[in-house]
């Protein structure tokens, strides 16, 4: 027998394993091509027959990982043109009890890779916590992050807004409380999570937050518009929405791995950011966090940098590169001074890293805790793996969140990791979805957040004077 349920567009047919009861692939938009191509999500269509919600839905359109990160993050291509689905893990027995609080996991990847059906956002682990999970794919690089004539600003987060309504429509007929939603993601998820506090009419639908690794900041039109005008100018035709929709959009995918070249961040790789805009993003989310009065939980890991710069692409890093690149980052002195300090013995490259994971991730996260007046809880990941170099790396905290070491996913990342500490984590999580107090001091009491580290403890800042001359 399969659990079967219905929602307002039809009936579902899901999968049962192990109590857990999943239903994958549901469309809570329409299909974002065709006529409906670069313009806003719209209403799903309904079904008459019920519908087989047991394989995962197609993935937006992207390249894989390149080069030494591709061996580090998995990348996933499901082909179809139903990008905009949502996917419920709920306990078997959910639908014979009380209504379950829920998180609505929101995945990263630069707002141009990632997807829901990768193994390690498996929701299995939450739901056998108690908890209703929902992942969502959503639409990714040009196809939601253009900035062109005629088309809408962050089409890609009005559709983790859309699938964020979805669920508060729909996630009762799963045994979800629609009242108790947290917001989830890492890295661009993170920012896209910081983004929906920062809309009056998402944020009305939110419970809680959890944000991981993510940037919250956006950009003015004028200058999120250059990628995309580089684009067009590329592909010959012009930055509106008739040039691109008028392209495939393995075309477009095309000339964005032209356009990166080998370049990374530390050369100057432009990259998709969320745009300011009275529509969709009238404040940055670093300001919605500020202004939100739900309880968020914060954090980052100590050496995010380790995941794009290998540790001889670090020693390669001399004196003067290193002099060059704090300038266009436009780092002070006294900044520079303090990380050294703080970092005797590191080199050049180390230094740097350090300075560009604070500049973009943990200062971010730190100046939200520290500006909040709601409940924050703020954490920094400082386990370090081994394998590829990576130590404290970006996304090695998610298979430790997921309690999902043992996937493939998790394995890409590191080699015998210690399982004590998923469970912690994990459980750490859970315990704020479910109640908005994650198991330790909230910051603005104490200034102190928890290390998840060989040991887990409870610190005062690391390194907060540096931290202050860096952020000014």
């Amino acid at each position: 027998m399969h659990p079967t349920t219905r929602i307002s567009t039809g009936d579902l047919i899901g999968r049962s394993v192990h109590g857990i009861d999943r239903y994958l692939g549901i469309p809570y938009a329409a299909s974002p091509f065709g006529e409906r191509r670069f313009k806003k999500p719209e209403p799903a269509a309904p079904w008459v027959d019920p519908r087989d919600a047991r394989e995962f839905g197609p993935t937006s359109p992207q390249t894989p990982y390149p080069g030494r990160i591709g061996t580090i993050l998995p990348s996933i291509d499901r082909p179809g043109e139903d990008i905009l689905t949502a996917n419920v893990w709920v306990p078997s027995a959910a639908l014979d009890g009380e209504s379950l609080p829920v998180v609505l996991w929101v995945h990263g990847g630069a707002f141009e890779r990632g997807g829901a059906a990768l193994n390690i956002y498996d929701g299995s682990s939450f739901a056998r916590d108690g908890v209703v999970f929902v992942s969502i794919n959503y639409r990714l690089g040009a196809e939601g992050f253009s900035v062109l004539e005629g088309v809408p600003r962050n089409l890609g987060l009005e559709d983790v807004a859309e699938a964020l309504r979805w669920v508060h429509r729909e996630i009762s007929r799963f045994g979800g409380d629609p009242a108790r939603i947290t917001v989830m993601g890492e890295s661009a998820g993170g920012s896209l999570v910081a983004a929906l506090l920062a809309r009056p009419d998402s944020r009305a639908l939110i419970s809680k937050a959890i944000v991981q690794s993510g940037p919250t900041s956006a950009e003015p039109a004028a200058k999120s518009s250059k990628l995309s005008e580089d684009l067009a100018k590329r592909l010959g035709v012009p930055a509106t929405r008739e040039g691109f929709a008028g392209l495939e959009p393995s075309a477009l995918l095309r000339a964005r791995t032209d356009q990166v070249g080998g370049k990374s961040i530390l050369s100057g790789a432009p990259s998709y950011v969320l745009t300011l805009d009275e529509d969709t993003l009238p404040i940055t989310p670093a300001e919605g966090l500020v202004q939100a009065t739900q309880p968020v939980l914060i954090g980052a890991n100590t050496q995010e940098y380790r995941l794009w710069f290998a540790p001889e692409a670090l020693a390669a890093i001399s004196g003067l590169k290193f002099f060059i690149a704090t300038k266009a980052l436009k780092i002070s002195k006294k900044a520079v001074a303090a990380y050294r300090k703080d970092w005797q013995g590191s080199n050049h490259g180390e230094v740097l890293g350090q300075l560009i994971t604070d500049r973009l991730l943990r200062g971010p996260a730190i100046l939200a805790a520290r500006n909040r007046s709601a409940p924050t809880y703020a954490y920094e990941f400082t386990w370090k793996t081994a394998k590829h170099g990576l130590g404290a790396t970006h996304a090695l905290e998610l298979g430790f969140v997921f309690d999902a070491l043992g996937t493939d996913d998790a394995k890409l990342m590191a080699d015998n990791p210690p399982q004590s500490l998923a469970e912690q984590m994990h459980a750490d999580w859970v315990r704020f979805i479910k109640t908005g107090d994650a198991g330790w001091a909230a910051f603005g009491e104490s200034k102190k957040l928890r290390l998840y580290g060989e040991a887990i403890t409870e610190a005062a800042v690391p390194r907060d004077a540096a931290l202050d001359a860096l952020l000014g």
